[in-house]
C-alpha cells in the first residue's frame, strides 16, 4: 500500500527507482563548526496517514564525505505532527567546517507503517538464551 502524503513546502523526491528514503533539503543557508550542531529548517511540514510514521535519516554521503550526522537519528515524525521538520545536525570534522545552502538535500525521509503494541505487565519475564545480557555481551569475534 502506498500512503499519501500531503505536502507543504519543497516535496521530498526519490533519487533512484526503489530507495526507501526521499530527499529532505534545507530551506536556509547554515554553517555548523567543527564539533558544533545545528537545527537546520526544512521549509516542509507534512501530514501523514494514520498507522504511518515518518523518520528523518542522515544521508551516508554527508556523513563518509563531511562527518556530518543526525544527532537523534532517526527523527521520528507522528501522523499527528503538523509543524515544521527541522533537521538536528551535527558536524563530527575536528578541523572543517560544514556550510550548507539552501536547497541542498541535508537529510532523507523514511515512510514506515506503525505496529502499536500492547504493553502487558508482568513480574518476571520469559527466559531466552541470551538472557539479560547487554552492551557486547556477544563479544566481536566470529566465534
Amino acid at each position: 500500500m502506498t500512503p499519501q502524503v500531503l505536502v507543504v513546502g519543497d516535496v521530498p523526491t526519490y533519487a533512484h527507482p526503489g530507495d526507501a528514503g526521499a530527499d529532505i533539503t534545507a530551506a536556509e543557508a547554515v554553517t555548523i563548526a567543527p564539533g558544533e550542531r545545528a537545527l537546520v529548517k526544512s521549509g516542509l511540514s507534512i501530514a501523514l496517514p494514520h498507522g504511518f510514521v515518518a523518520y528523518v535519516m542522515p544521508r551516508s554521503g554527508l556523513a563518509l564525505r563531511h562527518g556530518i550526522t543526525l544527532v537523534n537519528s532517526p527523527g521520528t515524525i507522528d501522523a499527528g505532527y503538523r509543524g515544521e521538520i527541522g533537521v538536528i545536525m551535527l558536524n563530527t570534522d575536528r578541523e572543517t567546517a560544514f556550510h550548507i545552502e539552501a536547497g541542498d538535500r541535508i537529510a532523507q525521509l523514511v515512510i514506515h507503517p506503525v505496529v502499536r503494541a500492547e504493553f502487558v505487565p508482568v513480574t518476571d519475564l520469559p527466559g531466552t538464551h541470551r538472557g539479560s545480557g547487554g552492551f557486547g555481551s556477544t563479544g566481536v569475534g566470529k566465534g
